[in-house]
């Protein structure tokens, strides 16, 4: 880190200046020159002529801030005030008083003048700090502490000026990095509670020894402005007069400027479907099966395409077999059915998401891709809007002063002015109400130089009175004419401090020139004057100097300042208000007077001080005036060169411990000493064996050679994805260089990939340096890019904007990105939000009203009373889409769980795993409330619970009975058991790897195809929910025996749990290898403000729970362990229960059952499982059996025979379970006429069961009615198929065993997973265990043993078992035998020699030891 002087001047001017200075110093100076007087006291006056000591008491007791003599060489501005330092006090020192106006002070000139007084110590110092402050580290210092004899004077006549004083105002100043971070934390207690107490350094008298005060800037002007007697003049300035704002909006016209109107390339208007890389495992050799819709034709065109098909391929083979016409397929797109979704021309059809989680037939329709985009294009008035900040926000009116309010006020002001110039007669009043006026609009601020021109000319005014019969009217006109200039420069600069410190639109016509610079050294200390603070009732003065090199400073470093109010009788300090700054943005430090507003926030957030955390240049009730001096500092890249060319091949113990550390996969997670290891052998650390976050973050500090030295490591470091990137985006990089690189890797991304990331990479915006960073330029770019990022990206800006910090940044964002999106996308977004706004006041309504008024709402009956709402497709051709708006839950957390979950299921499918896995979107839109999309024909568990009777959670069979009931066809019963075979496996391991808590039947959810999906996740983590200090998750996932007798159909087949086992495993070793990528999108969303993910500790349970340092055996055996622990859990299938009894008590009669579930399927849109049945006619079997033909979904058909009496029964039994509906009339026999019965019969039959299905979906859809027409079927035409793969087709009945057998450095670990077909002599089921001895050792050595499984034919082990100091395998045999307890039962000798090491294999077990 480096930086240099700006600007220069001679050393012999320089020397003058600063000896003329010293002896300014020596002359004259008044009681706190750069005091603000914003109290106005009038007091003041009336203490001098009551107190005749106070003066001189003030003069020896009290230190002073240089000032003018007088009135000529009082001229200095805002930008010329007169700094002290922390060593630059006498022996003695003052405090100022302890007081507090009872009276509510307001901004407005009394008539008070500023004292002078004589300053009797001559020396002052100026150079390194020998004050009291405790080492470089310490970044927080207290300044000017009172002595004892001091505060006795000072009190007498803090008594006599007011009684009723509590505070005095006090700072405390630090500059933290943003990473790390000092606090008073770090102090001993003692230390920082005497700290506490004390407000002032009192020096010693060597700091005053051989002093050299150097002179600060001086302010040039115009010299074509004449003030005198002239109006001020202002210039309007719609991007703003802030440097930083107005450069953000050139930005960002600059970014949209790139894509124009024109372009149909990057303006197509459409929203394309999301694409992934092509999962080349999981399509070898699919084909889709795809129907089409085209203009041309009625009939619908059927298509079998494979998976890596080239869509623009597809359509043209759509083309020529419906048309003779040579037509381009670049002409022509494929949208899904019934929505405005277009399919990508260029990506292969396997790559959309829509044909990765659908295998039904797919529907399309064709349509000409016209020239003119899409409704949600830009237009070409867009290209020439102009980008006005104040346009666009639309929750902060940025410009708190109006150019034309301030023009008026100054009218007024240069009214009286001249009025005051002109008339002989001269009235003081009208004068200083303008100047109020002035000051009133200008955030309220009173600078000095405005107060002593208008006491000055006061005094001027009062004098001329006095001596009116002496012959002065010229002199007295010549000083008028004088001060009055100077109050109207004072203005003038007002202003132009105001304009360059806040958001103002307009600024001072010919501002003052920038400040002059001093060059005060290479080893200069950081120092300021904290010069006022306005609208409070004291001022507070005083220099802070740090015992910091400004060379040494990082670039990134943050000055934090807290303003305190000590209540002087128990002298506690509270926190008033803060603020905090860059000290060197836009690489160069800041410079001159500025004014900072400050925030009533509780505590600032040590861990997140970055430059948006809160905005300085807002104007806020309480503003901060700080003198920086004129030491203009440049930061400078240097050229740093690594010195690599001795460095020896690296030990292989060294390789292997930073393999090791690596495993840590985040920098928060290395321990300090492992820190300092990994830095050590940086240079032998790559991407193959380290990330290069965990590197970076291991540098010891942020000091210019070891920055350096990461930059150098940035620019020899090979990615090997851009994702590798994304850990430098963390809060733990500040730096610039290194975010921008990161920034880089990811423009490679393509638009749905980076899609993924966006919740990240929005909080990865809090610390970025401003908001021009690379960062935002690429949210930006991609915004023009891709209407899908555009959409995302509005409604997690508008969400981020109700966290505690950066709200201004995120409203700044967000108008950039309506800029660039164009009014027609702009329009949607606020239909959208005004949609939102009226279903949050329908919920109010509907909280507020009477259980009776709700009857016609459609709620549901948890606390939140979210409502269900269906919107009507304006596609006709499209279903109907179905909603829950909830408010007053906090959806953030499930979002991140779902982008969390969503990111592993791609991870699967681009293995070749397809998990089944039903994840279902959610969007916060506001603070706790938000919209979640409801997953059709879905149930809680809770419900077929509750079906079930009161135990029903305590029944085996519970959940293979519904499914029975609700898969009447073979082949459809099967499909749903490998539906839920898979799925039930990919949320044990999600909901394992992120700890789900709050976990009951109600959270758990099943379709009638079998899949299993989880919902509500405001506990995660491992942040389980207590019932008298007892956690109510006490298993590691949900996985209970009901759903362990489906798999395994009754344990009809055992091996499908380990086929289950197996499959959990695979699954949660592909995630285990991506765990890097999963522990950063946690760690960018630490600083987010979710309630369950806050800090490191919670990074460290998703880490123990991936595991990343074990082996995939260790990892198996792990979650295989796991898997019995939930399978055994009995206080699962309580917790179940008393949930059951609980929502049983809680749901009303009246109450339709179907509110009480969330994600319940709305009945209006749900599908009937029968469409129609019709009598064809006697069966040929026996004649008194009907054969009826059923169709159900998806236009399936099957037959079966029933009887007359069954459809009596059938009647019957919905009597009984309907009695309150009104039933069809059955047709009984006495019904029937004496001839031509059977057709009669036939008639009357057809017409019972066509009001049955037509009729109420409740009557339709009962358990009864599909199990009278759909069970039994006479003809099976659809061929079995396996729910999973099973192995061999004709299972072998012997007996087995299944090993792992791997060996590495002289270590021999064997991996024991299944056995299967394995019985006792007389047949029974064994609890077996296996035994393993290494030959030839002896066998008491080389023993080893795993735990026994009880009374199971095909137990599932996957239990390591490892020999160590084994230095070869040639000439040993492993002898494995099996037994239930002392009983045998199998065993075998294996050959480590010829094993196929790290293979599972299936080793036969025999029936002796051999």
């Amino acid at each position: 880190m480096a930086y240099c002087w700006k600007t220069d001047l001679s050393p012999s001017e320089s020397h003058e200046k600063q000896e003329e200075h010293q002896e300014f110093h020596s002359v004259n100076q008044p009681l706190f020159p750069s005091q603000v007087n914003l109290g106005f006291d009038h007091v003041v006056d009336e203490i001098r002529n009551k107190v005749p000591l106070y003066q001189r008491e003030i003069e020896n007791n009290t230190v002073f801030v240089p000032s003018a003599p007088n009135w000529d060489s009082r001229r200095h501005s805002l930008d010329k005030t007169h700094q002290i330092s922390l060593n630059e006090f006498t022996s003695r020192s003052s405090e100022l008083p302890c007081h507090q106006v009872s009276k509510t002070p307001v901004i407005g000139f009394r008539h008070s003048v500023l004292l002078d007084f004589q300053h009797k110590n001559k020396e002052s110092s100026w150079g390194n700090p020998t004050g009291n402050y405790h080492g470089a580290d310490d970044s927080r210092f207290d300044i000017l502490a009172p002595s004892s004899s001091n505060l006795d004077k000072i009190n007498s006549w803090s008594e006599l000026e007011n009684e009723n004083h509590n505070y005095y105002i006090g700072f405390e100043s630090s500059i933290p990095l943003i990473y790390p971070s000092f606090s008073n934390d770090l102090m001993p207690k003692e230390e920082n509670k005497r700290r506490r107490n004390m407000n002032i350094v009192e020096p010693s008298s060597m700091l005053f020894k051989g002093s050299l005060l150097p002179r600060t800037w001086e302010c040039t002007w115009p010299k074509n402005i004449e003030l005198t007697g002239c109006t001020i003049q202002l210039s309007e300035v719609p991007q703003g007069s802030n440097m930083s704002l107005a450069s953000f909006c050139d930005k960002v016209k600059k970014i949209r400027e790139t894509y124009h109107a024109a372009d149909i390339n990057s303006n197509s208007g459409k929203i394309w479907s999301t694409t992934t890389a092509f999962p080349y495992r999981l399509f070898a050799n699919t084909k889709f099966n795809i129907s089409v819709f085209t203009d041309n034709s009625t009939q619908q065109l059927h298509f079998m395409p494979y998976a890596n098909y080239l869509v623009k391929d597809l359509i043209a083979e759509i083309l020529h077999l419906c048309t003779n016409d040579q037509l381009s397929p670049t002409d022509h797109l494929l949208s899904i059915y019934g929505y405005e979704e277009f399919l990508q021309n260029d990506h292969y059809l396997g790559s959309h998401r829509i044909f990765q989680k659908n295998k039904s037939v797919i529907q399309f329709t064709l349509q000409k891709n016209r020239e003119a985009p899409g409704k949600l294009s830009r237009k070409h008035e867009d290209d020439h809007s102009q980008f006005y900040l104040n346009q666009l926000l639309e929750f902060m009116h940025i410009w708190k002063v109006s150019r034309q309010c301030l023009s008026t006020v100054i009218k007024k002001y240069d009214f009286h002015l001249k009025y005051l110039l002109k008339k002989t007669q001269q009235n003081m009043d009208n004068m200083t109400e303008e100047v109020k006026n002035i000051c009133g609009v200008l955030g309220c601020v009173e600078t000095k130089q405005i107060t002593d021109a208008i006491n000055e000319l006061n005094l001027i005014l009062q004098r001329k009175a006095e001596s009116v019969h002496q012959n002065s009217e010229t002199s007295a006109k010549g000083l008028i004419e004088k001060v009055t200039t100077e109050l109207s420069m004072s203005i003038y600069q007002l202003i132009d401090i105001y304009c360059r410190s806040f958001y103002a639109d307009f600024q001072p016509l010919n501002a003052p020139s920038s400040v002059s610079c001093v060059n005060l050294g290479l080893h200069s200390h950081l120092s300021f004057t904290v010069y006022a603070a306005h609208n409070i009732p004291e001022t507070w003065v005083h220099r802070i100097n740090f015992p910091l090199e400004i060379k040494t400073l990082p670039r990134e470093s943050m000055l934090t300042i807290k303003l305190f109010g000590v209540t002087c009788a128990t002298n506690s300090a509270d926190l008033l208000a803060w603020t905090c700054l860059p000290l060197f943005p836009k690489q160069k430090s800041i410079l001159g007077s500025v004014l900072f507003s400050t925030t009533l926030q509780n505590e600032p957030p040590i861990e997140m001080i970055a430059p948006g955390v809160w905005d300085v240049s807002q104007l806020s009730p309480v503003i901060l005036q700080i003198d920086f001096p004129a030491t203009e500092w440049e930061y400078m890249k240097l050229d740093s060169e690594e010195n690599r060319c001795d460095l020896e091949e690296a030990p292989k113990e060294c390789l292997k411990h930073i393999s090791r550390l690596s495993h840590k996969q985040s920098p928060l997670l290395l321990s300090e000493e492992k820190r300092r290891y990994l830095w050590f052998y940086r240079f032998y650390c790559n991407n193959e064996n380290c990330s290069l976050p965990l590197v970076l973050g291991s540098a010891p500090g942020w000091d210019e050679r070891t920055v350096s030295e990461m930059h150098a490591i940035l620019r020899r470091w090979k990615f090997s994805h851009p994702l590798d990137a994304l850990g430098l985006l963390t809060s733990s990089f500040p730096d610039q260089e290194i975010r921008k690189v990161a920034v880089q890797q990811l423009d490679n991304l393509l638009n749905d990939e980076l899609l993924e990331y966006l919740p990240q990479l929005v909080q990865a915006v809090k610390f970025e340096w401003n908001l021009e960073s690379p960062l935002v330029q690429l949210l930006l770019h991609r915004s023009l890019q891709s209407i899908q990022i555009a959409h995302r990206l509005y409604w997690l800006l508008k969400d981020a904007q109700n966290e505690a910090y950066f709200k201004s940044w995120y409203q700044k964002l967000l108008a950039a990105l309506q800029f660039c999106a164009g009014k027609a996308l702009s329009d949607e977004f606020s239909k959208e939000k005004k949609l939102i706004k009226i279903l949050e006041n329908i919920g109010e309504k509907v909280k507020s009203a009477s259980d009776p008024q709700r009857q016609a709402c459609s709620y549901f009956t948890s606390n939140a009373l979210p409502l269900k709402i269906t919107f009507i497709n304006a596609n006709p051709m499209g279903k109907n889409i179905s909603v829950i708006f909830k408010a007053g839950d906090d959806l953030r957390q499930d979002m991140l769980v779902l982008q969390i979950i969503q990111v592993m299921d791609n991870i699967w499918l681009q293995e070749g795993l397809d998990m089944q896995m039903i994840i279902y979107r959610c969007l916060s839109t506001g603070k706790s409330q938000g919209l979640v999309q409801m997953v059709p024909d879905a149930v809680t568990l809770g419900k077929i619970h509750r079906r079930s009777g009161l135990i029903g959670p305590l029944k085996e069979n519970t959940i293979k009975k519904w499914f029975s009931q609700h898969n009447h066809l073979k082949v459809d019963y099967e499909q749903a058991l490998r539906n839920f075979f898979y799925s039930c496996a990919g949320w044990c391991v999600v909901t394992f790897i992120l700890g789900v808590c709050d976990r009951h039947n109600d959270n758990i959810m099943l379709t009638k195809s079998g899949h299993m999906f989880h919902i509500d996740f405001g506990k995660f983590l491992g942040h389980a929910q207590t019932f008298g200090g007892i956690k109510r998750d006490r298993a590691p996932f949900i996985f209970t025996s009901e759903m362990e007798y489906f798999i395994t159909e009754g344990g009809k087949n055992p091996q499908h749990f380990q086929d289950f086992v197996e499959l959990c495993c695979r699954a949660y070793n592909i995630v285990r290898r991506h765990s890097r990528l999963l522990l950063n999108l946690l760690e960018m969303m630490l600083h987010a403000g979710l309630p369950e993910l806050s800090g490191i500790q919670d990074l460290k349970y998703v880490y123990n729970n991936l595991r990343p340092q074990d082996t995939d055996l260790e990892a198996t055996s792990h979650f295989t362990k796991k898997i019995k622990e939930s399978l055994e859990c009995f206080p699962v299938k309580l917790n179940n229960l008393i949930h059951t009894l609980a929502q049983m008590t809680a749901i009303s009669p009246a109450k339709s059952t179907s509110q009480t579930f969330p994600q319940e399927s709305c009945m209006l849109s749900a599908t009937r499982s029968i469409q129609k049945a019709t009598i064809l006619g006697f069966s040929k079997k026996t004649s008194h059996l009907y054969l009826i033909q059923v169709t159900h979904s998806k236009n399936k058909t099957s037959l079966t025979e029933k009887s007359f009496d069954q459809f009596s029964k059938l009647h019957s039994q919905l009597q009984k379970q309907f009695a309150s509906w009104t039933l069809p009339e059955f047709p009984h026999w006495w019904h029937l006429p004496f001839t031509n019965s059977d057709h009669k019969r036939f008639r009357d039959l057809n017409h019972y069961i066509e009001q049955i299905l037509n009729g109420s979906y409740e009557v339709a859809n009962s358990d009864c009615v599909l199990g009278f027409f759909l069970s039994e079927p006479v003809e099976k035409s659809v061929e079995e198929l396996s729910p999973v793969d099973l192995g061999e087709k004709f299972p072998d009945k012997k007996p087995k065993v299944q090993l792992v057998i791997s060996y590495e450095d002289a270590k021999l670990t064997i991996l024991v997973k299944h056995m299967k077909n394995i019985h006792l002599p007389d047949g029974s089921a064994p609890s077996a265990h296996v035994e393993f001895y290494l030959l030839p050792y002896p066998s008491e050595v080389r023993r080893r043993k795993t735990k026994s499984v009880p009374k199971c034919t095909n137990p599932t082990y996957n239990e390591i078992v490892v020999y160590d100091e084994v230095t070869e395998l040639q000439g040993h045999v492993l002898m494995l035998i099996v037994k239930s307890k002392t009983t045998f039962v199998g065993a075998i000798n294996i050959r480590l020699c010829s094993v196929l090491l790290n293979e599972e294999k299936w080793y036969p077990l025999g029936n002796n030891i051999i």
